[in-house]
């Protein structure tokens, strides 16, 4: 008898649960499915994470999470200490956020979460290279002089905005221009802030001109990590929000990927499936676009467009993939992607 009456009230306070928890999550959010998915979670009744996956950063020597938990959009205008704490439970030890000049308020509300849990992850920010170039032109002397201390005083200030003394690493945020990326007055000017304790490592973030900013981190020798807009299809060009079409795909660009890893350089995707949610505000997107190039075994896993992407993405050349999470079930989705991408490294 008290066994039955024990069972019934477990079942009493796991639907209660359920349905405080997913109330206060449609409340919160307005998605009906994310709000399901919350109180499932929070009931006890969702389906288990799995394990997490490492991968060595090149030489960084950091054994990452292959999910980087993207933090500039997530946090840009609120706290979500919720989302971090669930996915840092979970396995997921490294996170990249951005100064404040396009990621808002995200490493100020990045900061209570830090103050936990500092010790214990691995932390990467960035900063433009403050230059007005374009791409294709060469920054002068002058002009590299004046960079040089405008991006050293932009990692200042996210030092400050997050309230620590020292990032891990720090990116020159969406790179495109080939004399910046090589650029040795730049160079230094990273140097004296590593010897001055507040960055170990330089890496940089691209989306314009990729393979060529990434063959000169290669040959520059200074760089530790490389984030790079990539698809299943080739380089994810942000100007126009699609594949480049003059790219090959990613399978013909692993060779300069697997170059660039044996010169030390952990690889992280961002935008692998960016293409595949197409412009939204016009109601229309690209959910079957790299279909082509995924193996059946992938095709047949019950993953959506999106899983699938980074889980080809990792398997083809990527250590690591960066993914912005806005709720718990996209959190988990992202996860469940890429704890399992090598389930699926016969692909194509």
């Amino acid at each position: 008898m008290s066994t039955m009456f024990s069972g019934t009230r477990r079942r009493f306070v796991q639907y209660s649960t359920l349905l405080g928890a997913g109330a206060a999550s449609l409340l919160k959010s307005g998605d009906l499915k994310a709000s399901i998915f919350d109180a499932k979670e929070a009931a006890g009744l969702g389906e288990p994470w799995p394990q997490m996956q490492y991968r060595t950063l090149g030489r960084t020597g950091h054994k990452a999470s292959r999910l980087i938990f993207g933090c500039g959009a997530t946090l840009s205008r609120e706290r979500h200490d919720d989302l971090l704490h669930a996915a840092f439970d979970a396995g997921v030890n490294t996170f990249d956020v951005g100064f404040k000049h396009y990621y808002n308020d995200a490493e100020k509300n990045l900061a209570p979460f830090l103050q936990q849990k500092r010790n214990d992850i691995f932390l990467i920010s960035k900063a433009y290279v403050p230059v007005d170039i374009d791409w294709d032109e060469t920054i002068t002397a002058e002009q590299a002089r004046q960079a040089a201390k405008g991006w050293v005083a932009y990692l200042d200030e996210s030092l400050r905005e997050m309230g620590i003394e020292h990032v891990d690493a720090y990116y020159f945020m969406a790179a495109n221009n080939v004399s910046v990326v090589s650029n040795e007055e730049l160079h230094r000017a990273f140097e004296d802030a590593k010897a001055a304790g507040k960055v170990d490592f330089l890496g940089l973030s691209t989306h314009q001109n990729a393979q060529n900013v990434l063959r000169a981190a290669i040959d520059s020798k200074a760089f530790d990590l490389a984030m790079l807009a990539i698809t299943p299809g080739g380089w994810y060009d942000w100007e126009d929000k699609s594949v480049m079409p003059d790219s090959p795909p990613m399978t013909g660009l692993r060779p300069l990927l697997d170059e660039a890893r044996a010169a030390g350089i952990g690889l992280v995707g961002m935008k692998a499936g960016r293409f595949l949610a197409g412009r939204r505000f016009f109601g229309w997107g690209n959910p079957e676009a790299f279909d082509k190039y995924y193996s059946k075994k992938l095709m047949q896993a019950n993953f959506s467009e999106f899983q699938r992407s980074y889980a080809y993405v990792l398997e083809n050349g990527l250590d690591v993939v960066n993914a912005d999470m806005q709720t718990l079930l996209h959190l988990k989705e992202n996860f469940t992607a890429a704890a399992t991408a090598e389930d699926y490294s016969t692909l194509a």
